[in-house]
């Protein structure tokens, strides 16, 4: 071998460690902000394809237009999770642009209080975390499933990854609702699991705890908000989107035979 070859091999290889998702198809929802934003950004720059999806259009084109001008490849996709039509149109548009997905983050999500409304109606916002955090979840796997299957049948490996929360084994006062949607979640992700890796589409079920994202300003209720902000600022050392970010690309990048299907992200002082 020449050293004209010998350089250009190592160079290669230099790229491929630089860049492990290369050649990969990403979904990311609730890319907008947060997990998901700091998702899109991680995969795209270790090589992924990726498709934001949110329905705050003019967040993504911002992304989109920091992750290209990093050099990265991304999509905006204006979507509402609990639309199917929107979903089936955004995975068309992905079908089009980018082909076939191979690698789903499942992040579109709601954190809000218990409302009771005291007439034996069912709270809103109770509503709304159900239809976002489990039936649009859902939804959302419902979609990219026969992608992953044939990505995986090809290839050897699929990736869907379902972003939970900490609140799925715990007691959260207040926040009840938004605790039972992330326990089904993560039960549906266990599911999911038995279902998806004999065919070699591994699902791994992220449940973090404090974050440092927007999530928790979408609290209407001042005294509610409030409370929540002393709560999360009480905690030293919080992770950020980022952080997160980074464990689900090194998740995503495990040798074919490794699922890391549980994993838990608090902050190192977080009782």
């Amino acid at each position: 071998m020449t050293v004209t070859a010998q350089t250009t091999e190592a160079t290669e290889q230099a790229a491929s460690l630089a860049r492990p998702l290369t050649g990969r198809v990403a979904v990311v929802t609730g890319a907008s902000s947060g997990i998901g934003e700091a998702t899109a950004r991680q995969l795209a720059a270790q090589g992924a394809h990726v498709a934001l999806l949110a329905r705050r259009a003019d967040r993504l084109e911002e992304h989109v237009a920091r992750i290209e001008a990093a050099g990265g490849t991304a999509l905006a996709l204006p979507t509402d999770v609990t639309d199917p039509a929107s979903l089936t149109a955004a995975a068309a548009g992905i079908h089009a642009r980018l082909g076939r997905v191979d690698l789903v983050v499942n992040n579109a999500g709601l954190a809000l209080p218990d409302v009771l409304d005291g007439d034996g109606s069912v709270g809103t916002n109770w509503r709304r975390m159900i239809d976002v955090n489990v039936t649009g979840a859902f939804a959302v796997v419902e979609v990219f499933v026969p992608d992953m299957l044939a990505a995986a049948a090809e290839r050897g490996h699929a990736d869907l990854v379902n972003i939970s929360s900490v609140a799925a084994q715990s007691v959260l006062p207040g926040f009840a609702g938004y605790a039972a949607s992330k326990a089904a979640f993560s039960h549906l992700s266990r599911n999911l699991r038995a279902r998806l890796s004999p065919a070699d589409v591994r699902v791994t079920n992220i449940e973090p705890g404090a974050v440092d994202t927007e999530l928790r300003d979408h609290i209407e209720d001042p005294a509610i908000s409030a409370a929540v902000k002393e709560a999360v600022g009480s905690i030293e050392g919080i992770p950020s989107g980022d952080d997160v970010a980074e464990l689900i690309a090194f998740a995503v990048g495990r040798p074919r035979h490794v699922n890391l299907s549980q994993i838990s992200v608090l902050p190192t002082r977080e009782a």
